[in-house]
């Protein structure tokens, strides 16, 4: 007696899923090119952090402050908003071991570093920032 072989689908399922692999495997797409290392080095700055400086006012206690912007802010602007700051802040304020601030002025969140700390800073929600530095 003779066998007759019996038709199986999942074996023609299989050769087809196989030829299909196989064209898989030939030569992949080329990646991506690297960006140029001054683009690595942009990136990894962040955004321009170059200031202006603007002069001095009186700081807190009257020591000398020296001013300076970032972003689209005027000088003048600048030394207003330091010298509204500082007169604000009220003697508690100013030797608070945590720093003044944050103090609303306008627009304007301003506030200092803790103890000896000589920096200032105050800054708007559209990155514009003026920093004052006691000495």
């Amino acid at each position: 007696m003779r066998r007759v072989a019996a038709f199986r689908p999942h074996v023609l399922v299989l050769a087809a899923s196989a030829a299909l692999l196989a064209g898989c495997g030939g030569a992949s797409p080329a990646p991506a090119a690297a960006p140029p290392p001054q683009a690595k080095a942009q990136a990894a700055a962040g955004p321009t952090t170059t200031s202006t400086p603007c002069g001095e006012v009186a700081g807190s206690g009257g020591a000398q402050t020296k001013v300076a912007v970032r972003g689209a802010v005027d000088c003048a602007q600048a030394k207003s908003l330091l010298t509204d700051y500082f007169a604000k802040l009220t003697p508690a304020e100013a030797n608070s071991p945590d720093g003044p601030g944050p103090i609303a002025l306008g627009e304007w969140t301003c506030g200092s570093g803790p103890g000896g700390d000589p920096v200032t800073s105050c800054s708007t929600e559209d990155d514009r920032q003026v920093d004052g530095v006691r000495g």
